[in-house]
């Protein structure tokens, strides 16, 4: 019950920054709007509340912003690198790909962390995840396969971002 809760008050303060009026707009927010930002929040937090945080609290700590803020320039430039590299690899004229799926296992443990690395790889050009197990392991369709080991194939697509994720998501080693 406690994590709905959560997920409730968290979802309305976000609708909240949303539809934040503006200085022209002297009525402050729209009543309607809230409503409608309540109800929609109590939906979120019926459906997805149990599967919550079971420590919300630690998305607090600064550690895990830093990485989190370092971690969208990473993603960004993999993002363009591997976008040149496709279309390197489609104006070429012999076409020069070889594509394959791999399989990899990645260090993290957290489920979100899990699911965040298989959306990074997906939302890279050249690379798509196909599928992602709850123990780390995932089969990734790489439209220019270098390597089929599996800890190579890892390094080549996971590990660039692995070593944030981890500190953003993990437990820190005492």
């Amino acid at each position: 019950m406690r994590s709905r809760i959560e997920v409730f008050f968290i979802s309305l303060g976000i609708w909240a920054l949303l539809i934040w009026p503006s200085p022209a707009d002297p009525g402050g927010w729209d009543p309607a709007a809230l409503a409608a930002g309540a109800l929609g929040s109590a939906l979120v937090s019926f459906i997805f509340g149990r599967e919550f945080s079971t420590h919300p609290e630690r998305i607090l700590h600064p550690r895990r912003w830093y990485y989190a803020i370092l971690f969208l320039p990473v993603f960004a430039y993999y993002c363009l690198k591997s976008s040149l590299q496709v279309i390197y690899l489609v104006i070429h004229p012999q076409l020069p790909i070889k594509p394959g799926i791999v399989k990899i296992r990645t260090k993290l443990k957290n489920p979100a962390a899990i699911s965040i690395l298989a959306n990074c790889i997906t939302l890279t050009p050249g690379t798509l995840t196909v599928e992602a197990t709850p123990e780390g392991v995932l089969y990734v369709h790489w439209i220019n396969v270098k390597s089929v080991d599996e800890k190579e194939a890892g390094r080549l697509i996971a590990g660039k971002f692995e070593h944030f994720l981890q500190r953003i998501f993990e437990e820190p080693s005492k």
